[in-house]
């Protein structure tokens, strides 16, 4: 199976502390990196867990609060600094983050032996905004103080695979397999059509991974993320804080839970973590009562999407 994975890089929130570095993921997917937020620090938490920035091609940044961009020109500055880059950077940002970030790509990094595309998000409801032969990644609209999406990564439907007794009991040339993966019939030498159902079985099933950055909750996206194999949720406060979490638009720990149930989701991974609460565990003991399926997010934590997790 082809590896798909997220890695936490920062999993706190607007007030970095010794034990967690603002927001920024890593997702892997066939070779490739996609990175979610770039908060301050980012490119240190990147060199650490040894990601290369050769495979790096797309960044999504979910909203223009520094906690999650801050880092961002710095990445940027030092990938161009090293020189050695030759394949193009994609920037997927909210539009209201657009004039300020080319502003400071033009102070900052005004030479660079890559180009630098700015693709902007700006849609009220989910948007394809990346798609090719393997994977494809969807913007929704969140509900936060500012303009915030949240971003669902999955894999795209593959073809059937052939059963290899059939290649040789029907003698299939090799020239024929492609078509056949895609859904034709086979005519044997005599004339007998042998249907596509018989010489193949189903694709592998699509994984799908969802990342819900600063949020209210969001029960109308139930459908739309209903099955994801993963999903990170905001989970800032505890419960006794419902008060603070509706003032600032965030949600509590329960809150991430009851939607990721109401959701399906195999597994979901509570981050945003506020500074306030010193440890996390009263997060989880709270959301397990609602949803046993979690667990908390960590810097270097590796999970594999339909898989089991591991550690850096």
């Amino acid at each position: 199976m082809v590896d798909f994975n997220v890695t936490i890089l920062g999993c706190g929130s607007a007030k970095p502390t010794l034990r967690h570095h603002t927001p920024s993921q890593i997702v892997s997917h066939m070779g490739k990196l996609y990175m979610i937020d770039c908060g301050e620090g980012t490119q240190m938490q990147f060199n650490k867990f040894k990601f290369h920035e050769s495979q790096l091609d797309n960044i999504f940044i979910s909203h223009s609060h520094g906690d999650h961009c801050l880092g961002l020109i710095g990445l940027l500055s030092t990938i161009s600094l090293d020189g050695h880059r030759f394949n193009e950077m994609n920037l997927y940002v909210p539009a209201d983050f657009e004039k300020i970030l080319k502003q400071q790509i033009d102070f900052f990094i005004p030479y660079t032996d890559f180009n630098i595309h700015i693709h902007t998000i700006d849609c009220q409801q989910p948007t394809l905004v990346l798609s090719d032969d393997h994977f494809k990644v969807t913007a929704f609209p969140l509900d936060h103080r500012v303009p915030c999406y949240g971003f669902l990564f999955e894999e795209q439907s593959g073809n059937r695979h052939i059963r290899q007794e059939c290649i040789k009991q029907y003698n299939i040339p090799f020239n024929e397999i492609k078509r056949i993966k895609e859904g034709g019939d086979f005519t044997t030498s005599d004339g007998r059509v042998i249907p596509n159902e018989e010489l193949t079985t189903p694709p592998s099933p699509v994984r799908r991974y969802a990342y819900l950055s600063d949020t209210q909750p969001m029960m109308q996206y139930a459908d739309l993320l209903r099955d994801v194999d993963l999903m990170y949720h905001d989970a800032t406060y505890c419960e006794g804080d419902e008060e603070l979490a509706y003032k600032y638009y965030h949600s509590t720990a329960s809150e991430a839970a009851e939607f990721a149930k109401a959701c399906r989701a195999g597994k979901l991974l509570l981050g945003h973590f506020s500074s306030r609460y010193g440890q996390e565990d009263r997060l989880l003991e709270q959301a397990s009562r609602h949803n046993p399926n979690i667990m908390l997010a960590n810097e270097g934590l590796t999970l594999n999407i339909g898989t089991q997790p591991r550690d850096h």
